[in-house]
């Protein structure tokens, strides 16, 4: 279980996160919505402190960690149990396909580079790319480069995936690709927590959907309570704007 108690950052005195609480349970998919300077990358970025909270605290499995205090091992111990799939790749451009896989495998988990090897192979089957372990990230389509991501991603065993808008620097033809491949790894019960503005894939996926503004949890709930009967109107005024087609009976 992952659990985000009072999660607050602040940017040059101007608070972005307000205190957000969020709980997580094993297996579940959880997608966060919202508008554009809402707080939901930055809010993705602080479990695994890619960006330091100012305050709370976060807890992953039995792993709790005070965000005012915590120390390099604290930080180290969160990202090891944590993946994220980042908008733009962060693809190795100087490795393969195969390269990038194994670099987390051996670096990070001290893998034998055969063992490595091995599972690399697997995950790159499992995200489409087999044809495709002796390219370099310049060969590759964008939606190619995101699915090495999440290939790169799932080698690193996390307990949970960590997905920042992984599909809005994609040509909209390709975006398709990616998201069938994130479906089939959530039918594996990973846990995932998804940043995204793909209102039908989260629709679709998440078992959880929470809409952010302004730094803050405007609502929470099931796809079926978000998407068919939002509580607050600021979710309501969202969901019309974004995709209309998707929302029954909101008035």
């Amino acid at each position: 279980m992952i659990k985000l108690t009072n999660i607050k950052k602040s940017f040059h005195g101007q608070e972005v996160l307000k205190g957000i609480n969020l709980t997580v349970k094993k297996g579940e998919i959880v997608v966060i919505l919202g508008p554009s300077g809402s707080g939901k990358t930055t809010f993705l970025r602080c479990i695994n402190f890619l960006e330091k909270p100012s305050d709370g605290e976060v807890a992953i499995g039995d792993y709790s960690v005070d965000c005012k205090r915590p120390s390099k091992l604290d930080i180290l111990t969160l990202r090891k149990r944590t993946a994220m799939v980042f908008q733009q790749y962060n693809l190795f451009k100087h490795k393969t396909v195969l390269e990038n896989v194994m670099e987390g495998l051996v670096i990070v988990q001290k893998k034998k580079p055969e063992a490595a090897r091995i599972k690399a192979l697997e995950l790159l089957e499992k995200v489409g790319l087999s044809d495709k372990i002796n390219a370099y990230p310049s060969q590759l389509s964008g939606g190619q480069q995101q699915r090495v991501g999440i290939a790169r991603a799932l080698a690193l065993n996390p307990e949970v995936l960590l997905f920042d808008e992984p599909t809005s620097a994609l040509d909209p033809e390709l975006v398709g690709e990616v998201l069938e491949v994130i479906k089939k790894i959530a039918l594996e019960g990973i846990t995932m927590i998804v940043v995204t503005h793909e209102m039908g894939f989260a629709k679709e996926v998440s078992n959880h959907v929470v809409f952010m503004d302004q730094g803050t949890v405007v609502e929470e709930g099931s796809p079926i309570e978000i998407f068919t009967n939002p509580k607050e109107d600021r979710t309501k005024q969202f969901l019309k704007r974004i995709r209309p087609q998707l929302i029954q009976g909101i008035s």
